[in-house]
This record gives C-alpha cells, structure tokens and sequence, in this order.
C-alpha cells in the first residue's frame, strides 16, 4: 500500500510539472507576438507598417522639394529675350546713318594746285541728334533748268571710314578737275551742284559760284574721293 501512494505521489508531482511547463511555455509565445518588427538577416528594419507609411510625406510632394527649389526654376537663363540682351527690342535696330533731311550741304573755297582745282564738298549734320556717314557722296553739275552737265563724278580710290557726327559736326569729300583752260576741254558753267550723301536718294542743293567747268573732250573727267572728318578747309 505505501508502494502503491508513492508511486501515486510520483504521478501527481509529474502531472502538475508538465501543466506548469505548458503554461510557461504558452506565456512565452504570447510575449514573442507582442514584440516589434522581426529583424531581417542583414540587420536592418523590416517594412514599416501601414500605419508608419500613412504617416510619411509621399516622394515628390512640394513637403519633400528642396528648399529653394521653387525660385531657382523660375528664373530665366541669361540671355533669354527678356533677360535684358536686346533681342527684339529697338535698341541695336535703329540706324544711326545721317540722312539726307538732317544734313545740309556747302562746297569750300578752291585750292589749285599743278593744274588742278580742287574743292571741298561738305556736309554738316543740322540734326538734334548724333549720326554717322561713309563712303563717298553723289555729285552733278545742273544748269539753271535742271539738266545735268557733264558725266558723273569718278570716285577715286580710297577706303571709308564711318564717321561720327554730332550736331553740328562735318565731314568733306574732295571734288577735282583740271583746270579747263589747260586742259581746253569744253566747259559749261552750272547753275549749281547736287550733292547726294551717301546711301541716300534725295539731294541737296548748292549754288555753284566757282565758274566754268569741264564737261567733256579732253581731261574732262571730274572726279571726288571718299569723305573724311571735318569741313576740308
């Protein structure tokens, strides 16, 4: 009988272990439920929730641009053309050439030499404003009805310069032709001389004072040179 309760005792003892392995055991479980992400091999967090993720800025919204990001695109490259370059606007575009109704013409006092005469044509800018000449000027000779006498002018050799003229600045061209009674080519004597500045059409008209000059037959040839700064004189 005392063999039979202890081996009873035993059986007890051992059931009421395995009940509190199983209840310690099922504690552990519930607590390993209870814990944070699992860890990943490489050792870095695993996903974040949904929850984590409702709570973060999307990649792309103005919340995740760089600060400044927004100014620097609006403004324009250098050079653009409203960026102050000029291009299209009236600045650059406007010709500064002298024009025909801003200028008034004269011719100088003659100065012979080796049997040549030599005259200064001028042109004097009368504008308000500061404009530019080159190259070489028109000429005729026109009797008192208008009629050309003689053959244009020859343009001697030379090289043009733009010139600057401010309000009431000259430039003059050299107008030549030998002397006629030397020459004795035949001769006519102008009412006047048109003088064209360059580029232009429209003339200007200068009484001629200085005499006979030569419109054909030998040494006729009258000839000017490319105009230069100043009145000549």
């Amino acid at each position: 009988m005392a063999y039979s309760s202890r081996s009873a005792q035993r059986g007890a003892l051992l059931a009421g272990a395995i009940a509190v392995l199983g209840l310690l055991t099922g504690c552990g479980n519930q607590h390993d439920d209870q814990a944070g992400p699992a860890k990943t091999d490489s050792g870095t967090a695993a996903p974040a929730t949904e929850t984590a993720k409702d709570s973060s800025p999307a990649v792309g919204t103005a919340s995740s641009a760089p600060a400044g990001a927004a100014s620097s695109a609006a403004v324009k490259p250098s050079g653009s053309a409203d960026a102050g370059s000029g291009t299209g606007g009236k600045t650059g575009s406007t010709s500064t050439r002298c024009h025909t109704s801003e200028l008034s013409a004269s011719v100088g006092r003659n100065d012979p030499g080796a049997g040549q005469e030599n005259f200064p044509v001028v042109l004097t800018n009368k504008s308000a404003r500061t404009c530019t000449l080159r190259g070489y000027p028109g000429a005729a000779f026109v009797s008192s009805s208008g009629s050309q006498l003689g053959p244009d002018p020859r343009r001697e050799s030379g090289s043009p310069v733009t010139i600057t003229l401010k309000p009431g600045q000259s430039a003059w061209a050299g107008l030549t032709f030998s002397n006629p009674e030397i020459s004795e080519a035949k001769t006519a004597t102008p009412a006047a001389l048109l003088v064209t500045p360059p580029d232009e059409r429209d003339q200007l008209k200068v009484a001629w004072t200085a005499g006979a000059v030569p419109v054909s037959g030998n040494a006729s040839t009258v000839s000017l040179t490319v105009l230069r700064p100043g009145s000549g004189a």
